[in-house]
């Protein structure tokens, strides 16, 4: 079985943003999205998750449940929503 999840290279460590379905010692690939990330990141403001009292296993949690919602907030007509 292959699954993608999302995560953040920070301090030389790899944060998931989501649980896995895996089993101790299972084989990983990791792709970095070079030019990706970067456009992201400077889309939208990093938010310091501790500052907010949200801990990573509350995060992922969160984003697997607004998960439905990615499609609508990202595309283009949205945009507009973003100057308010």
């Amino acid at each position: 079985m292959l699954q993608a999840i999302e995560g953040i290279y920070r301090n030389g460590k790899i944060e998931l943003l989501e649980q896995p379905v895996a089993s101790e010692g299972m084989r990983v690939i990791v792709t970095f999205l070079d030019g990706i990330a970067e456009s992201v990141a400077a889309s939208s403001s990093p938010v310091d998750l501790e500052e907010q009292g949200i801990g990573l296993e509350q995060a992922a949690d969160l984003r697997s449940r607004l998960k439905t919602f990615a499609e609508d907030w990202d595309s283009p007509e949205m945009d507009i929503y973003d100057e308010l």
